[in-house]
């Protein structure tokens, strides 16, 4: 078995670790790379993506989004959205991302958008 990158590690313990807890909630999934951030609550259970919101939509388009205020920005947009899929519980997955910055950002922003984690 090839060696894991210590992203791959810790992705791989922060997925086991919601498994364990959350498995009846959706998931609040992020992912952030060096231009975007994207997030999407997705149901493991149905297998499907119940809301999504990045800084690549069309009506925020002409921002970055490699700051936290656009990270915010996609936060908030996710929780309206989950809400209106009839979503306000949901476990976060920050992925292999550290829960800093960017990634927090758009955590707190979901948290006052109305999502409970």
């Amino acid at each position: 078995m090839a060696k894991l990158s210590l992203f791959e590690r810790r992705r791989q313990r922060v997925r086991t670790a919601l498994k364990a807890r959350g498995a009846l909630r959706p998931r609040l999934s992020v992912h952030r790379s060096g231009r975007h951030i994207y997030a999407q609550v997705i149901d493991d259970a149905a297998g499907k993506t119940l809301a999504s919101a990045s800084t690549l939509e069309k009506d925020v388009r002409g921002k970055t989004g490699a700051t936290a205020e656009a990270a915010a920005d996609v936060g908030k947009r996710v929780a309206e959205k989950a809400k209106k899929a009839g979503v306000t519980r949901v476990v976060f997955d920050r992925g292999g991302f550290l829960f800093h910055g960017r990634v927090k950002a758009l955590a707190d922003a979901a948290r006052e958008g109305g999502l409970e984690f």
